[in-house]
């Protein structure tokens, strides 16, 4: 409230108001960010100030945690060649000192400016604080062409306040626990002048860390390449090779990210490729990729995303406080999709929804520290499917998200193990119950397959286990289908099979996929006794849960666990089945079911580079896919 004094004097008899000397009005501070997301901060209009005080889903200013290294700056060896730690790997980004590293480096900064202050004195000073968010939050002052970090004696000039100034905001850190921080920086502007102060504050929001889904673009393909002349080597590089060659023939021009350094042939598991955003100049959009590390710490080969991915635009990203009584192979990244854009009851998911697996049966979640870093984004809060029944537990293994002209954009792909029983059972109605199961041909050190469909069919434990399994599956669409609405022409059923192997069933029992052998019983490759999925499986992983629980994984090489890689192709394990009327029954359905969608279906070869040791081509690679949707804008 402004306060004014009358002073009167007296001239003769008569008081004469005197004109009282006008206290100087308070500046008129006015500080904006990009509130309305455009890429640019309207200075001279409105559009940036309705809102610039709070945040919400669809509007407010946004900044990026700047965890890539734009300049290659950061070391990945110590001195005299030393290891670094993780810790020491993870330290180093182009957030962790004060200087602008380039331009790049200045691209990854949200802009702030102040609207001038034409009315300014010579004496008129200014001076920039961080009301919220200090200790993860950088700013920077523009001046000239050089940028430089806002300190507490950081004062700005009336020349500068009379012109504006720009300022630049980074994040130090993605947003890790809502409980420690939200995410929010405040920025305050004072200025003095004439001995009167004002303020004005924006309110800004780190961009949230988003994994991608299926209806974003594959752009590039990673694999892991395993050195040596061995057998098992020299088919991985077969398969990369061909793995190349499906990218090439689906639109991919950009030549795969292979692993070539400590040997993990599961791409998929060590890392969820990720990314943050943000509207930049001309409303493009800024993107830092963010390689999301597995909650895995002596799974060592998430240091090659610290030594070979990270640089201009990619950052890594790593958990710590992982238990050791958190279960290891359900913090791999193979247990971690994303459900397309959706919004049902209330909630929007315009950016997807993350699933994982949780071993409902004996309590075994993912590591709590990766679920609260998940759920503390506020966009992709995680919903937990139950993967009790899986030996390696991962939802990858079972459910996938399809591209679909309809409505909703999207369909769900569902493993259907009664029509994999059904294939089987017709073929043997049929009169081919003496067929070969499968059609794979063995090596010199793995004999192939041998047994029949009969015998199959006639094994203790194989319908068993397949009955369980399509009762499991049911129970896990009903959560998909009630908490995204999805109807069930929305589901896509693609037969399959699995077992628990015979080292679960009982002696003489045939059924040939087995969690530590291949195939007719013969020792795994070496390359798959120390890289399988099953070496990290729980104790008494053939039943956990304290309640007799079986775990299986696929008989028939999974086709839901390929890699979409287009809009309309998609990359499935090749199938080996039965070959009856010179056509691969399993083949033949598979692709059936995805053509019925609009998708055209290619196989390659996995069995024994990716399905004796429990895992299939979606295991074994990985994709970066593009992120230039406004993560705040559903598309339907």
């Amino acid at each position: 409230m402004r306060r004014a004094t009358v002073a009167v004097a007296a001239i003769g008899a008569v008081l004469v108001p005197v004109a009282p000397v006008s206290a100087a009005a308070p500046p008129k501070v006015d500080l904006r960010a990009d509130v309305d997301r455009d890429g640019r901060v309207d200075v001279t209009g409105t559009t940036d100030t309705d809102g610039e005080d709070g945040w919400s889903a669809g509007r407010g200013a946004v900044f990026l945690p700047n965890i890539d290294d734009d300049t290659k700056r950061c070391r990945t060896i110590g001195p005299g060649g030393r290891k670094l730690t993780d810790t020491e790997l993870a330290a180093c980004n182009d957030a962790a000192d004060e200087v602008v590293n380039g331009a790049a480096d200045a691209a990854d900064l949200a802009r702030v400016r102040s609207v001038p202050l034409s009315g300014a004195s010579g004496s008129a000073r200014g001076s920039v604080s961080l009301v919220a968010g200090a200790r993860q939050v950088r700013v920077f002052v523009k001046r000239g062409d050089a940028w430089a970090p806002v300190t507490t004696r950081t004062r700005l000039t009336a020349a500068e306040l009379r012109s504006g100034v720009e300022f630049g905001v980074e994040g130090r850190d993605v947003i890790r626990d809502t409980a420690v921080w939200d995410g929010r920086a405040v920025i305050r502007l004072t200025v003095t002048d004439r001995g009167r102060s004002a303020s004005d504050e924006v309110t800004l929001r780190a961009a949230p860390l988003l994994t991608h889904h299926h209806l974003q673009r594959a752009q590039q393909v990673m694999v892991t390449t395993v050195p040596g002349s061995d057998p098992y080597a020299r088919r991985q590089r077969a398969f990369v090779k061909g793995l190349a060659a499906e990218a090439k023939a689906a639109g991919i021009d950009k030549p795969l990210v292979t692993f070539d350094k400590y040997g993990d042939i599961w791409a998929q598991d060590f890392v969820e490729p990720g990314y943050v955003s943000m509207t930049g100049p001309g409303g493009r959009r800024q993107v830092i990729r963010v390689m999301l590390r597995s909650a895995q710490a002596d799974r060592t080969a998430g240091r090659e995303l610290f030594e070979k991915l990270r640089g201009n635009g990619v950052g890594v990203v790593q958990v710590s406080g992982v238990r050791d009584s958190e279960e290891w192979t359900l913090n791999s990244m193979g247990n971690l999709e994303t459900v397309p854009p959706y919004a049902r009851g209330g909630r929007s998911y315009p950016a997807g929804r993350i699933i994982m697996g949780e071993r409902k049966d004996n309590g075994s979640k993912p590591a709590r520290a990766m679920r609260t870093l998940l759920t503390s984004q506020g966009f992709q809060d995680p919903l937990l499917l139950d993967t009790s029944w899986l030996h390696v537990g991962h939802v990858d293994e079972f459910v996938q998200f399809l591209p679909a002209d309809t409505p909703r954009g999207w369909k769900i792909g569902i493993a259907d193990p009664e029509a994999g029983l059904k294939l089987l059972r017709d073929a043997k109605k049929a009169g081919h119950g003496g067929t070969r199961m499968f059609s794979v041909p063995g090596t010199g050190e793995t004999p192939a397959p041998e047994e029949t469909i009969a015998q199959a069919l006639a094994s203790k434990w194989l319908v068993a286990d397949n009955l369980l399994a399509a009762e499991r599956v049911k129970a896990n669409l009903a959560v998909l289908q009630r908490e995204t609405g999805a109807t069930d022409a929305e589901v896509v059923r693609v037969p399959a099979l699995y077992t628990r192997g015979t080292e679960q069933g009982e002696a003489g029992d045939r059924v040939p996929r087995l969690s530590r052998l291949g195939a007719g019983g013969a020792p795994l490759p070496e390359a798959l006794r120390e890289h399988g999925q099953q070496k990290r499986l729980p104790a008494g992983a053939d039943r956990a849960g304290g309640r007799g629980t079986v775990m299986t994984s696929a008989y028939v090489p999974g086709a839901v666990n390929g890699v979409l890689l287009g809009r309309d192709r998609y990359l499935a394990p090749r199938q080996w089945g039965p070959v009856i009327g010179g056509k691969d029954v399993f083949t033949e359905a598979v692709s059936a079911a995805y053509r019925r969608e609009g998708l055209k279906v290619s196989y390659i070869d996995d069995w024994y580079t990716y399905h004796l040791g429990m895992g299939e081509v979606h295991c074994g690679t990985n994709t970066l896919r593009e992120a230039t949707d406004a993560w705040w804008k559903a598309k339907r």
